[in-house]
């Protein structure tokens, strides 16, 4: 229930501000983050779903906004409220040079529910990014919980 309450909290100029970050993130402004992410935006702000902005950038195809994100710090292994990692959302949407840009930037592929390695055999694209999952640099080192 608090987290209900926290954004009542919020001035609605905050909260104006943030619906503005996540539709610039959904549409690949990324002339505004260029502004807003040296000036102090939290590269790992997310929206009342737990979508981050660099799972919107990535969800919606937009490459270079990725790669701007994972500059600034944005965490490549954040998944959404739902379990989702941003490379799981890349894949669903069939999003190559975001994939990429995920790989690159440390994204862990057995990561989150269901993981990109699973939607790679749901999606049927194992043909095509098997390899490259499996040779991944951040494969396998996605902080999960621990259960000990």
């Amino acid at each position: 229930m608090a987290s209900e309450s926290a954004p009542a909290s919020l001035p609605p100029e905050a909260i104006e501000f943030a619906g503005r970050m996540y539709n610039a993130a959904r549409t690949g402004e990324i002339d505004i983050f260029q502004q807003a992410l040296p000036a102090g935006l939290p590269p790992n702000m997310t929206n009342e779903k737990g979508d981050s902005l660099l799972m919107l950038a990535a969800y919606h195809g937009h490459a270079d906004l990725v790669k701007l994100l994972i500059q600034h710090g944005a965490d490549t292994n954040r998944i959404n409220d739902r379990g989702q990692s941003p490379l799981a959302g890349a894949i669903f949407k069939k999003e190559d040079s975001v994939i990429e840009a995920l790989l690159e930037g440390g994204a862990d592929p057995e990561h989150g529910s269901p993981s990109a390695l699973v939607c790679l055999a749901m999606f049927q694209q194992e043909d095509k990014w098997g390899d490259k999952f499996k040779s991944a640099p951040g494969r396998g080192k996605a902080t999960k919980p621990t259960s000990e």
